[in-house]
């Protein structure tokens, strides 16, 4: 990978980072506006599915009856879920932490599920074992998290 590519592919890792802050903020307003976190929710979801559909439906590669008839887990299925655990749990928590400190929080609970899955080579993962290195980055992490909350 050449040098641009790996500095935009990192730019854009980092805007879609902004982007889940914007989101959690945006959630936290529209459910203020609503009066219920569970529409607010809603409309988060709906609105990223409806996006999703147009691109689903616009680019190239397998058509949706094909997915369908392929063979995926039931747990494969589960993924919306977890992502709507994680609306629902920033639209409750930002106003009362704030966005900064709840997205901490959210970063450190995705590095330590993530070492456990790589560690473990949990749903087919490559195993990757916990080092030292990998701990140290989970606790500066959590560091972080306490510096942000000061």
């Amino acid at each position: 990978m050449t040098v641009a590519l790996s500095a935009f592919s990192y730019l854009l890792v980092i805007g879609a980072g902004v982007s889940v802050a914007l989101q959690q903020v945006l959630n936290a307003t529209l459910r203020a506006e609503l009066g219920s976190p569970w529409w607010a929710g809603f409309v988060s979801y709906f609105v990223g599915m409806v996006a999703m559909l147009a691109v689903a439906l616009t680019a190239p590669g397998p058509r949706l009856p094909d997915l369908l008839t392929g063979s995926t887990s039931w747990l494969s299925w589960t993924g919306g879920l977890f992502g709507a655990m994680f609306i629902a749990t920033a639209i409750f928590m930002v106003p009362r932490l704030g966005a900064a400190t709840v997205l901490a929080l959210i970063v450190v609970g995705q590095m330590l599920g993530s070492l456990a899955f790589d560690h473990f080579g949990l749903l087919g993962l490559p195993h990757q074992p916990v080092s030292p290195t990998r701990l140290a980055g989970a606790a500066s992490l959590i560091l972080g998290v306490v510096l942000i909350r000061l």
